[in-house]
């Protein structure tokens, strides 16, 4: 039990990513506090966890909202007593979003307000939360686009995840001598919903897996099992860390058999 006596919180708990790590947190003893803005779907994946014989409470959060950021921390504590874990998972990528020129101001100010502000939200509260612990892991999902130009214009989502690994690097830093350990997830191409949504056809899924070694998208279930390394003592000497879960594709670009 890789994570017994430890408490969660994991915003984007309701679906993707979110769900399956708090999923396997609770598998590995951890009490999870999951968030989402989607109610059915956070209590689905508490039901979920309950079904398994783990425990778990849902919070409503809208991660860009200071009010609902610090709520979903003080109910963790509340009913847990502490917070060992800090998961600041969710994120969109906007339908919409595209080069300079096409995407809207609109649609910029939405993808930063959640994928960058909601980071800061979720550290702002958080990081008093593991003081309080005595310290803690905060794991930030970032991506590979926050390293490497997407061949498919998203450029509001590239940028917020460009933020989110600086953010991540200096957050590592200046709290490394509190026993606060910060890292960036930064996940390659997924077969998740979210992704799909925006690769809607089969030309750009094409266009981004051939430059994935691997040649195939990534699944929710692996970035589970890459955030729990970096939520457990296992990574107990890693900070401040771009954690790439990519299939290869930051490490060449390939040409197509």
């Amino acid at each position: 039990m890789r994570l017994e006596n430890k408490v969660a919180l994991i915003t984007g708990a309701g679906s993707g990513i979110g769900r399956e790590t708090a999923v396997l947190f609770a598998s590995e003893g951890a009490k999870i506090v999951a968030v989402d803005i989607n109610d059915a779907a956070g209590e689905e994946t508490v039901q979920m966890i309950a079904d398994a014989g783990g425990e778990a409470i849902y919070v409503h959060a809208d991660v860009s909202k200071e009010t609902d950021a610090a709520n979903m921390v003080r109910v963790a504590e509340e009913t847990y007593g502490k917070l060992n874990v800090m998961f600041n998972n969710a994120g969109i990528s906007h339908a919409q979003d595209d080069d300079a020129i096409n995407t809207t101001v609109d649609v910029w100010d939405l993808t930063m307000a959640i994928n960058v502000k909601g980071v800061f939200l979720g550290c702002k509260y958080g990081i008093p939360a593991l003081r309080r612990a005595g310290g803690g892991s905060i794991i930030n999902t970032a991506s590979f686009v926050a390293v490497l130009g997407a061949a498919t214009p998203q450029l509001a989502y590239t940028a917020s995840k460009g933020a989110v690994l600086s953010m991540t690097r200096e957050l590592a830093t200046i709290h490394a001598r509190e026993n606060i350990r910060v890292n960036a997830l930064c996940p390659g191409p997924l077969h998740t919903e979210l992704l799909m949504k925006f690769l809607n056809t089969e030309e750009k899924r094409q266009r981004r897996l051939v430059h994935v070694p691997m040649g195939r998208f990534g699944e929710a279930k692996e970035m589970a099992k890459a955030t729990l390394f970096l939520a457990s003592d296992d990574s107990s000497f890693t900070t401040g860390a771009t954690f790439m879960a990519d299939g290869g594709i930051t490490a060449a670009y390939v040409t197509p058999e």
